[in-house]
């Protein structure tokens, strides 16, 4: 293994500590987490709108032509990954109440395993676009352990067992993700690797416009829209800082 998986696996390994965090966060500090989950949401959602239009789509695009189709392709795998599970649990009345925590943790659980291969993607790609794409993933860890445990606990699971079904599907799944792409991903020719990173762009704005911002939404805060410009901030200047 060269320099660059270890690099991005240590990533994915930090990814999984916040989700942990946040997880844990929510257990111990009830109060403090859910009083400022909205702003790491806004924050989170920032980030990762603002890298995958400013930096990730235009460096797929450099790579291939076709790059356009595979994020429009990923934006919508995404879209319908996620309504299929909706529909697919809520419908069945006998398992409604649990659908409200087990159909997130279905989605969050394939979601953090694509975050591991978006992990592989990017430094594969170059060390900043890793950078780059790890500051958006690792920020919105955090909130999607609060959630998971979360709606979990309101779906009538105990505590010990919403902690413990979070950290599997949020948390492990990163570096799992990591490990099981980097040897085939880092064998990809660039035109290829260029498609695989504007899917995960695709993927990364659903999560970020059309995942997170709408929560956000749901339960505005005072500075919920100063949270996000300073997401967008702290992705501009990064991007900024390469020249």
């Amino acid at each position: 293994m060269d320099q660059n998986f270890w690099i991005a696996f240590a990533a994915s390994l930090i990814a999984g500590g916040v989700t942990t965090s946040g997880i844990f966060a929510i257990r111990r500090f009830g109060g403090w987490a859910r009083q400022n989950i909205t702003y790491f949401v806004c924050f989170a959602a920032g980030v990762l709108i603002a890298v995958s239009f400013l930096h990730i789509i235009p460096t797929s695009f450099a790579m291939s032509p076709q790059a356009p189709f595979y994020l429009f392709a990923g934006y919508l795998f995404m879209l319908v990954f996620n309504r299929f599970l909706t529909a697919y649990v809520c419908d069945k009345p006998e398992t409604a109440e649990y659908a409200l925590g087990l159909v997130p943790l279905i989605g969050i659980g394939f979601h953090s395993f694509l975050d591991g291969v978006v992990y592989s993607i990017s430094f594969s790609v170059s060390m900043f676009t890793g950078a780059l794409v790890a500051v958006g993933m690792v920020l919105h860890e955090f909130p999607e352990g609060i959630v998971t445990y979360t709606l979990l606990i309101r779906s009538g699971f105990s505590e010990r067992r919403s902690f413990l079904l979070a950290f599997l599907a949020a948390a492990l799944t990163t570096p799992v993700g990591t490990l099981a792409s980097y040897p085939f991903i880092s064998q990809i020719h660039p035109p290829l690797l260029g498609l695989l990173l504007a899917f995960s762009a695709g993927a990364l704005i659903y999560v970020g416009a059309t995942h997170l911002l709408p929560r956000a939404e749901r339960e505005p805060r005072r500075f919920s829209l100063v949270a996000l410009a300073a997401g967008i901030l702290v992705a501009v200047g990064i991007i900024l800082s390469k020249g």
